[in-house]
C-alpha cells in the first residue's frame, strides 16, 4: 500500500517580501481612507492575519510611513518610462510617458492628500539653516503641493514627505531624494526624444524639461484644457496651423 504524497507547503515569504506585500496592499486603502484605515482592513487585503502586520511594523503609524515612502519612490514610473518602445512615433512615446507620470502623480496626491484630510499631516521639517528656507515649509497636503509651480515644486514636496517619514522611522534606511528623482526622471524622458535629436529645435534634455513642466502644469488643472493626445500634439507641432514666421517653405 502506497502512502499518499505529502503536501508541499508554500515557501514562506522573506521578511522583505512580507513587508512589500503588506505595503502594497495598504497603499490603495490609504489612498481611499487615509489615516482612518485599520490594520484589520490591510490584513484582509493582503490575505494575512492581522498579527503578521505587527511582526513587520511596530504600529500603524510605521505602516503609514512605509506607504508614504513607497508612493514617493520613482523607480516604478522610471521602469515604465524605460520600457516605452522607441520604434513608435515620438507622439506615441510622449503620450505613454504622460500617462505613466500622470498615474504616478495621482497616486502620490491621493495618498498624501487623504492622509492630511483624515488628520495626519506630515511633520514640519527641522528649523531651517541659512539658505534652507525654501525647503522648510510644512508638507501638509496635495492641494498645497499644487501651489508650488512646476516639477521642482513636486520634487521639493516629495523630499519633504520622505524626510518626515524618515524622522519617524529612521530604521527604514535612506531613499532616493528630490535631486536624484528629478535627474532620473528627466534622463528617462530625454531618452524618448533621443531618436529625433537631428530634428529637434533644442537638445533632448531641454525638450524633456519643457515637456515635464507642461505635464506638471496640466496636472494642477482641475479640468485640463485638452486631452493628453492633443496636449502632446500641440507641444510637438505648435498651436498655429501655419509655418513659423521666416520659415522656409
Amino acid at each position: 500500500m502506497t502512502s499518499p504524497p505529502s503536501r508541499r507547503r508554500a515557501s514562506a515569504l522573506s521578511p522583505e517580501q512580507r513587508r512589500e506585500t503588506i505595503v502594497r496592499a495598504a497603499l490603495p486603502l490609504v489612498a481611499e481612507r487615509g489615516a482612518a484605515v485599520t490594520t484589520a482592513e490591510v490584513a484582509r487585503a493582503a490575505g494575512i492575519a492581522e498579527g503578521t502586520i505587527f511582526r513587520v511594523f511596530p504600529d500603524k503609524n510605521a505602516l503609514l510611513d512605509a506607504v508614504v515612502v513607497e508612493v514617493l519612490r520613482p523607480d516604478h514610473v522610471l521602469a515604465e518610462l524605460e520600457s516605452i518602445d522607441l520604434d513608435q512615433s515620438l507622439a506615441a512615446r510622449l503620450t505613454e510617458a504622460g500617462e505613466a507620470l500622470a498615474a504616478h502623480l495621482s497616486r502620490m496626491g491621493a495618498v498624501l492628500g487623504t492622509l492630511h484630510t483624515t488628520g495626519r499631516p506630515l511633520d514640519r521639517r527641522p528649523p531651517p539653516t541659512a539658505g534652507d528656507a525654501a525647503d522648510a515649509a510644512p508638507a501638509t497636503g496635495a492641494a498645497e503641493a499644487a501651489e508650488v509651480a512646476g516639477p521642482a515644486g513636486y520634487f521639493q514636496r516629495a523630499d519633504s514627505a520622505r524626510a518626515a517619514a524618515a524622522r519617524r522611522a529612521p530604521t527604514e534606511g535612506p531613499s532616493i531624494g528630490r535631486d536624484e528623482s528629478q535627474v532620473a526622471t528627466a534622463a528617462a524622458l530625454s531618452e524618448l526624444f533621443e531618436p529625433e535629436r537631428e530634428h529637434l529645435r533644442v537638445p533632448p534634455e531641454q525638450a524633456a524639461g519643457i515637456f515635464l513642466s507642461l505635464l506638471f502644469a496640466r496636472g494642477r488643472q482641475p479640468r485640463p484644457a485638452a486631452d493628453l493626445e492633443t496636449t502632446v500634439d500641440v507641444f510637438l507641432y505648435g498651436a498655429l496651423d501655419v509655418p513659423a514666421p521666416g520659415a522656409r517653405s
